[in-house]
């Protein structure tokens, strides 16, 4: 297929684009400077020139392609207010995205992240929270998925709350960030409430794999640990950075600290059955000891 991708650059879609490539795939990235442009040609992929907010280049870049991925979200985290800017920026990028796909019968494959049920782990039917600071995200992925009955096979991929690569990226690359500049590895609550995570290339897999074979409708899981503890994910980045490990406040991680502090394990044995997806690659923990200090 000629898949168009949108966040080709990032901890998840720089894997996802070499994954597609390498089985034989072509891939057309949205590149928002000349930096991310050189990346993805550098990558093997070609590129279309643009941001998230424009639409028109979106709507080109999926009528041109057998089938489209949408990676694309804004790395603000520092208020309620810009994350909801993303939040708004993504949907309607998606709806852009979905519209030129109509009637096509092609795939369309949106990110999300896996949702928290109490007192057991989420599974991939469960529903997206409705509630919280990211609820918005939510009502965005249900609209993709609704468009299989306007003849698109949409699929949704709900990433965990830490997607890493070499220590870096998720929930835990924001303790870690937030660990360097407080000189103190802080965690939200007691630290027994426990993160789910994906190594970034077991994640790129699971992508590539709803493309070419999700049936529409549906939502899977990249969900290679069930959950870690976050007090043991603070733990490893304090010793790894030489810093202390101790409580802190959930305001310390901005709009995100409610969702930091929260109990949110998730299986993936559906996803795993069904599309054969198997991760290889490292654990968050065993990960995280490639954090320099």
């Amino acid at each position: 297929m000629h898949v168009f991708v949108t966040g080709g650059t990032g901890t998840i879609g720089s894997p996802v684009v070499a994954e597609l490539l390498a089985h034989g795939h072509t891939v057309l990235g949205l590149a928002r400077s000349a930096s991310s442009e050189a990346a993805l040609r550098d990558a093997g992929a070609d590129t279309m020139r643009g941001g998230l907010a424009d639409l028109g280049v979106l709507h080109e870049g999926a009528r041109q392609a057998d089938g489209v991925i949408s990676l694309a979200f804004g790395s603000d985290y520092s208020s309620a207010e810009a994350l909801a800017t993303s939040i708004d920026e993504e949907g309607a990028a998606m709806r852009t995205l979905g519209e030129a796909l109509v009637g096509t019968e092609k795939p369309f494959v949106v990110v999300s992240g896996t949702p928290w049920t109490r007192g057991r782990p989420s599974t991939e039917s469960d529903p997206l929270p409705k509630e919280g600071p990211v609820a918005g995200r939510a009502v965005s992925v249900e609209a993709a998925l609704a468009l299989s009955a306007r003849g698109v096979r949409a699929s949704a991929v709900r990433m965990p709350r830490t997607v890493h690569e070499n220590g870096e990226g998720g929930f835990a690359g924001l303790l870690t960030e937030a660990a360097r500049s407080a000189g103190v590895a802080g965690y939200p609550g007691d630290g027994t409430q426990r993160w789910p995570a994906v190594h970034a290339r077991d994640a790129a897999v699971l992508f590539r794999l709803a493309l070419e074979k999700a049936p529409a409708g549906t939502a899977w899981h990249a969900v290679a640990d069930e959950g870690d503890r976050v007090v043991d994910i603070a733990a490893v980045v304090g010793r790894r950075l030489g810093i202390p490990t101790a409580p802190v406040a959930d305001e310390v991680f901005g709009p995100l600290g409610p969702i930091f502090a929260m109990d949110q394990p998730s299986s993936s044995t559906v996803t795993r059955e069904a599309l054969g997806w198997e991760p290889t690659h490292a654990s968050l923990l065993s990960d995280l000891e490639n954090l320099q200090p």
